[in-house]
């Protein structure tokens, strides 16, 4: 029976891959707490904190991804993958 080795990721490439996740994440999650307002405004209701919450939730949607954007870097070669292949050579 042959011995099976553990999954070995890099630190940085794992961290890359689940910042690219987040980033990934953060539209819907933007989305769903720009939504709740008009979920639960029911008609009537305090505007002026509908306001204040939509330019909070704004501001700490920019926030969360220049965090982000500053976490992911272009530095392809720590784990192997460019994010585009070299284009192929023309056959002559």
């Amino acid at each position: 029976m042959a011995r099976r080795v553990p999954l070995f990721l890099k630190r940085r490439s794992y961290r890359q891959r689940r910042l690219r996740d987040a980033a990934r994440l953060l539209p819907l999650v933007g989305m769903f707490l720009l939504l709740v307002p008009l979920i639960g405004a029911g008609g009537a209701g305090n505007t002026a904190g509908h306001g204040l919450y939509l330019f909070l939730v704004w501001l700490g949607l920019v926030a969360a991804a220049a965090a982000l954007s500053a976490g992911l870097g272009s530095d392809p070669g720590d784990d192997g993958e460019a994010d585009s292949p070299a284009p192929p050579d023309r056959p002559r």
